[in-house]
Parts: structure tokens; C-alpha cells; sequence
């Protein structure tokens, strides 16, 4: 009788062996699918960031002075780049720009020239089209003088808002159009001094 019985618990015992086999391989595939899930949403949050930040807006640092005093060291700037996708900076337009033989460095100037005009410094006052520019918002006027320079076809002139402590176009001459990047929007921090910037 016990050999009979001993043999009849066999294939439960079996069967027993069999569910945790299987219940392993489920668990295998549970964590597999759970690690996948996670790729695919950390490589969709990076792809939705780099689209936002190359098309939509980032945000920048100001590196120097030579903004002061509309901009100043160490603030942090909304720059937007949507606008630029299809039309082209403005006149006075606030900019983030890349400099020739500077690779990516971002640089933050103000456009002072686009296409056909003709700029000028002299007597401490910018002239565009042979008429002097009002700036009340410019406290640190230009130390120097420079000739007439007309502004070609795709190339725009910018300067910064510290006219005599600023390496902009009136060192290394006018800028691509495919060197602006941005429109500096507004400052957010410190947060004591948020603001628009125009």
C-alpha cells in the first residue's frame, strides 16, 4: 500500500515543480518588460527635453558685463527660439549668438543692424542710416569710433549694451544669420530681480 500511495504523490509533487518554473520565467519577463518600460520613457523625456531646448526655449546664464546694465553677471535668462524658425531677428531685438572660430558658446548681444542698413559710431553715439539712435537705457556709451559699415544680404550687426567693455561686431565685424539663435525673453533668477528684458 505505501509504494502504491508513494507513486500516486509523484506527479503532484511534480506539478508542484513545474507552477514555481513557470511562475519564475513570468516573474523574468515582469521585470524584462518593467526595465524596458522604463528606457523607452527615460529616452522619450531626453528626445521631448533636447526638442525643447533646440526648437522651443532654454534657459541661459549671463557671463560678463558686457549687457550692463539691461542684463548682468551671473543672471539667469529665458531664451525663446521659435520665433527665429521662420522669421528673422529685428532691429534692437536682445539675442543669443554664437561667434565665428567660439564653436557653441553662447554670447548675448543686442542687433543693432540687419540687412541694408548702414551702422556707424562716432562722437559717442550710434548712428544707423546716418541717423543718431536715442538710448536712454545705454549708460556706458562707446569709447571709440568706427567707420561706416553696410550690413549685407543674411548678416546682422549686434552689440553689447556696455558699448566700451563689449567683444562684439565692432571687433569681429557682422554676424550670419545662422549664428543668432535666440530672443532673450525675460530674467527669472534671482528671483528678486524677474523681469522682461527688451
Amino acid at each position: 500500500m505505501a509504494d502504491i500511495q508513494n507513486s500516486a504523490q509523484e506527479p503532484t509533487q511534480d506539478h508542484v515543480a513545474d507552477t514555481s518554473t513557470k511562475e519564475t520565467e513570468v516573474k523574468k519577463k515582469s521585470v524584462g518588460r518593467e526595465i524596458m518600460e522604463w528606457i523607452f520613457v527615460v529616452v522619450f523625456a531626453v528626445s521631448v527635453a533636447l526638442l525643447i531646448r533646440t526648437f522651443i526655449f532654454e534657459p541661459v546664464r549671463v557671463d560678463g558685463e558686457s549687457m550692463l546694465y539691461t542684463l548682468s553677471n551671473n543672471e539667469y535668462m529665458i531664451v525663446t527660439k521659435y520665433q527665429y524658425l521662420f522669421n528673422d531677428p529685428e532691429r534692437f531685438d536682445i539675442v543669443i549668438c554664437h561667434f565665428p572660430g567660439r564653436g557653441k558658446t553662447n554670447f548675448v548681444k543686442r542687433v543693432v543692424g540687419v540687412p541694408g542698413d548702414i551702422v556707424e559710431v562716432r562722437d559717442a553715439m550710434l548712428y544707423v542710416n546716418g541717423e543718431p539712435v536715442d538710448e536712454p537705457d545705454i549708460v556706458n556709451k562707446p569709447n571709440y569710433t568706427m567707420p561706416e559699415v553696410t550690413i549685407g544680404e543674411g548678416q546682422f550687426f549686434v552689440l553689447g549694451d556696455n558699448r566700451s567693455h563689449s567683444n562684439d561686431s565692432h571687433i569681429i565685424g557682422p554676424l550670419d544669420r545662422d549664428q543668432i539663435i535666440g530672443k532673450v525673453r525675460l530674467v527669472v533668477w534671482p528671483a528678486k530681480d524677474f523681469r522682461t528684458v527688451k
